[in-house]
């Protein structure tokens, strides 16, 4: 598979930044006509897109780096070569929602309103960047057969050409995570218009639902980081799905009417 879309003026563009950056442009978008249900200025969504973006990008790049510590610290150049791969979805997930945090708070927005609002297309952009690693040849599971690519998942011939990497295939994890992230987009987006779901409840359950289907695709694939002998995105993924399970049995606590996501904001938000 060539990781490689096309090249302008001799810089070559990769079908890994494409797929990220159009995960990021939809899910801003469905933000911004979300945030307008509640009289959110788009000014708001777009400054505090930007910070936690390229926030979120250097943690993600970070965390990734850092338990790869063997390999950069004697090749530190190659720590700036994003474009190759190597963003732990977990490190830009923890940057990005410790920014969301803070810009928040300086502009005294309820937090929980806002992780609510992004939580839901997150899922969709994850399911998207996700085709990243498919061009990268990367993020797949254990070596595997034509015939169980093709004639047991029933899986299209450019995937199966694509798992083949050494003439060898392997399970497409990406794949697995991509479509469940896609599922959990949708659930969300039903979720979502409950009528008493309160602030907060849908960003525990994404901690919940992405915790738990990460810790078993992690278990598939081959290129996990490790520290010692676990696996780091398992031992995240139980740390997220606890704290969002015990965050939502803390909000389910609060008043049938008290601190509900769908309430109307009265008059715009001032800055």
């Amino acid at each position: 598979m060539n990781p490689i879309a096309f090249s302008i003026f001799g810089f070559d563009i990769r079908w890994y930044s494409i797929m990220l950056l159009i995960g990021m442009f939809l899910a801003i978008i469905m933000v911004i006509r979300e945030a307008k249900r509640f009289n959110i200025p788009s000014e708001f969504i777009i400054n505090l897109a930007f910070w936690v973006i390229v926030i979120g990008i250097i943690c993600a790049r970070a965390y990734y780096c850092l338990f790869n510590f063997e390999f950069y610290k004697n090749n530190p150049v190659e720590i700036l070569k994003i474009w190759k791969g190597g963003l732990a979805i977990h490190g830009g997930i923890i940057g990005g929602f410790i920014t969301l945090l803070f810009y928040t708070k300086k502009y005294n927005i309820n937090s929980y309103k806002i992780t609510d609002m992004v939580v839901v297309p997150l899922l969709l952009a994850q399911a998207i960047g996700r085709w990243g690693n498919f061009f990268n040849s990367e993020a797949h599971g254990a070596a595997t057969s034509y015939y169980f690519l093709k004639n047991v998942l029933h899986l299209p011939e450019f995937i199966v050409n694509g798992m083949k990497i050494g003439n060898v295939y392997y399970h497409p994890t990406f794949l697995y995570e991509s479509l469940l992230c896609l599922l959990g987009f949708i659930i969300l987006l039903f979720v979502r218009r409950y009528r008493y779901l309160k602030r907060g409840q849908l960003t525990c359950i994404y901690m919940m639902y992405y915790g738990l289907i990460r810790f078993f695709i992690e278990a598939l694939r081959t290129d996990s980081l490790m520290l010692g002998g676990f696996r780091v995105a398992q031992i995240v993924s139980v740390g997220a799905f606890v704290v969002g399970l015990i965050i939502f049995m803390i909000l389910s606590r609060k008043g049938r009417f008290e601190d509900l996501y769908n309430e109307e904001q009265n008059g715009p938000v001032m800055f």
